[in-house]
C-alpha cells in the first residue's frame, strides 16, 4: 500500500523492491530505477545525468558560517 503526502496531496509510490523480511540494524539501499536521463551537455552542468539526483545544495562551504 502506497503512502500519501497530505501537504503535496501526492500518492508515495515505492521506487524499488525491498526485502520482505529485514535483519534489524542492517542497511538496505534500493536499486535506482533508470527512467529518463539528462543530455551530456545538461549532465555536466547539473553534475548528474539522473533528474531524481538534482538536488539543490543548500549547505555552506566548509568553515563559512551562515
Amino acid at each position: 500500500m502506497a503512502d500519501y503526502n497530505e501537504e503535496k496531496g501526492l500518492e508515495l509510490k515505492p521506487t524499488a523492491p525491498l526485502p520482505a523480511v529485514t535483519a534489524e540494524a542492517m542497511a538496505y539501499v534500493p536499486y535506482q530505477q533508470y527512467n529518463t536521463v539528462y543530455n551530456a551537455e545538461k549532465g555536466l552542468e547539473n553534475g548528474t545525468i539522473f533528474p531524481e539526483l538534482d538536488k539543490p545544495f543548500l549547505g555552506s562551504k566548509w568553515g563559512e558560517k551562515k
